[in-house]
Parts: C-alpha cells; sequence; structure tokens
C-alpha cells in the first residue's frame, strides 16, 4: 500500500470531519497535539513552525528529559538517554491538563490517552530519511533501527493502537513545503477546535 491513497484519507478526514471532545478536552479552551515520527521526520521544525502559528506551547520531550533529567542512565549502543516514562507523565501531568501543548516526541504509546486531541505521525521517505539521519551522525544500529521503523510505518501503528483512531493523522514530511502545509492543516484544526468550544 503507497501512502498517496491513505495520506490522502487521512487528511480528508482531518479537514472536514467534525471535532468531537472527550470529556477531558471539555475541560480544555486549547487542544493538546501530540507530533511523533521517527527520528528526522521534521517533528520540531513542524512543531516549532505550529507553536507560532497558534501561540500553543512546544515542549520537546526530548530536551525536558535532559534538562530535568527525567532518565534512568545513557544508552551507549544507541547514544541516547533511557527515558524514565513515568517521570515524564509526571512532570507533564497538570501542563496537560491545562491545554494548548503541542508535545514533540519520537514515540507516543505510554502517554495518557485522555491529554491529546489530535495525534500527528510525520513520514518521510525512506531515501529522503536517510540523509537527514546520516547528517546528524547516526550509524550503525541507531541510524538502521529508525530506517526500519519507518519502513515498517511503526510509529503510525503504535498511534493507531494507543489513541482513538479518529484523532491520529499520517501526514508527509519529506520537503519544506510538505511541512509548511502540515503546519497550515493543523493550524486549522486548531482554529475549528477552539472554535467549537
Amino acid at each position: 500500500m503507497g501512502l498517496g491513497k491513505p495520506l490522502l484519507l487521512q487528511l480528508n478526514a482531518f479537514n472536514t470531519c467534525s471535532v468531537v471532545k472527550s470529556e477531558a478536552a471539555a475541560m480544555r479552551s486549547k487542544p493538546n497535539i501530540l507530533i511523533t515520527g521517527t527520528p528526522g521526520t521534521g517533528k520540531t521544525t513542524t512543531s516549532s513552525a505550529l507553536a507560532e502559528a497558534t501561540h500553543l506551547r512546544h515542549i520537546n520531550i526530548g530536551d525536558l528529559v535532559k534538562d530535568k533529567k527525567l532518565h534512568d542512565g545513557w544508552d551507549e549502543e544507541l547514544q541516547c538517554f533511557i527515558i524514565n516514562e513515568d517521570l515524564v507523565c509526571d512532570e507533564l501531568e497538570d501542563i496537560m491538563e491545562e491545554g494548548g501543548n503541542i508535545v514533540d516526541y519520537h514515540g507516543c504509546d505510554f502517554f495518557p490517552e485522555r491529554w491529546f486531541d489530535r495525534v500527528v505521525v510525520l513520514q518521510t521517505e525512506n531515501s529522503v530519511l536517510y540523509d537527514r539521519l546520516v547528517q546528524r551522525g547516526y550509524a550503525g544500529a541507531k541510524l538502521r533501527n529508525n530506517i526500519e521503523c519507518e519502513i515498517f510505518q511503526e510509529l503510525l501503528e503504535e498511534a493507531k493502537e494507543s489513541y482513538k483512531e479518529e484523532i491520529v493523522v499520517a501526514m508527509k514530511s519529506n520537503t519544506v513545503e510538505d511541512m509548511n502545509k502540515n503546519v497550515t492543516v493543523i493550524t486549522q484544526w486548531v482554529s475549528s477546535w477552539v472554535s467549537a468550544t
């Protein structure tokens, strides 16, 4: 199955579906959005631009883990911190209840479902992703694991298993134009969500 058709269907649903709020969301005046995807798909770039466009708070989980020491040490093989999911969730609980957050992280299955009103999974063609990761200095197991993750669409599947399917949307993120389009589409959704309150 190619990316084109499923993406189009998801974008159409994203653009035209009515906003249905959960009980937790009804308590918030602004939505919470999770931007996820394999490293190198443009999560931080997209989240930063979206935060600027919507005036929502951008929370980069990788930075939060480093800054607040919400980890259980360093993984030498993968060259990254071993995130302590419980500490991260404890740190974010009150902020997420307030609403108005864009959470940027390459995983999604440990966050409470009630936190998010939209889950965006960014996807990038493998050749583009490979070049981006090599440029970042990824090599060996870290490079291979991330490319395989994208090939098998593991994060899209993880998102669909962790959240209501109607709030999960996949978006192509190969170019700057794709990222700009994604920011525009999500900004329109935020406006619709806020108007429904």
